[in-house]
């Protein structure tokens, strides 16, 4: 499944103020999608996901989760969109039925550690994921799939600098949000989105 990138991260602004709760888990899927379709929606596996929720105590949840079949996801087995409370798995799946429940409660663990969290920014992979795999039953589940999907490789079109560090960032399409680097936010405002450390075009291809 797409990794974040460790050394930035996004947010969205609502009348210019930054809301945490409101951002893209996952910056290399590209594009969000804006919400489901019900005729991909696999209802079997909505209901088993939304069970899991409630039995952990996050029923608050459960009823507005969706789960569906994305024939966009190529190289991801899954992913999670905790604002729309959405997991998109992969159709390729069916080739590897055995993979389909762990795929499911992988991305469930997203959404389910976003939700203990609140609005508080936590790293996709870091440890209330982790904690939300445990009580899923996927103790033992790693970042990254290791299924036969064929890789694409885009080649990157636009560069971002840091204006303080000078890290580069290649991007395979132009960013449509502040994005901001991860270790000088870190270094330097506690983790927070910092504008000094915003992310500027060097060049494009």
């Amino acid at each position: 499944m797409p990794l974040l990138r460790q050394l930035e991260f996004a947010f969205r602004t609502v009348a210019g103020i930054a809301d945490p709760g409101r951002f893209d888990a996952f910056l290399d899927a590209g594009v969000t999608d804006p919400g489901y379709n019900d005729a991909d929606r696999n209802l079997n596996l909505e209901e088993t996901a939304r069970e899991l929720l409630r039995s952990l105590g996050a029923a608050h949840i459960a009823a507005d989760l969706h789960v569906e079949w994305n024939p966009r996801l190529k190289t991801a087995a899954g992913r999670a969109d905790c604002r729309q409370r959405l997991i998109s798995l992969n159709p390729r799946l069916v080739e590897h039925p055995t993979e389909i429940d762990r795929t499911l409660r992988h991305e469930l663990a997203h959404i389910l550690a976003q939700f203990r969290a609140g609005r508080r920014r936590i790293p996709p992979h870091g440890g209330e994921w982790r904690q939300a795999c445990v009580d899923l039953g996927i103790a033992d589940e790693k970042r990254c799939h290791n299924l036969p999907f064929p890789a694409q490789i885009y080649a990157a079109r636009f560069v971002y600098r840091c204006p303080n560090c000078r890290q580069e960032f290649p991007r395979v399409r132009r960013m449509r949000r502040a994005v901001a680097c991860l270790a000088c936010c870190r270094k330097h405002n506690g983790g927070e989105f910092d504008l000094r450390f915003r992310l500027r075009i060097l060049r494009s291809c």
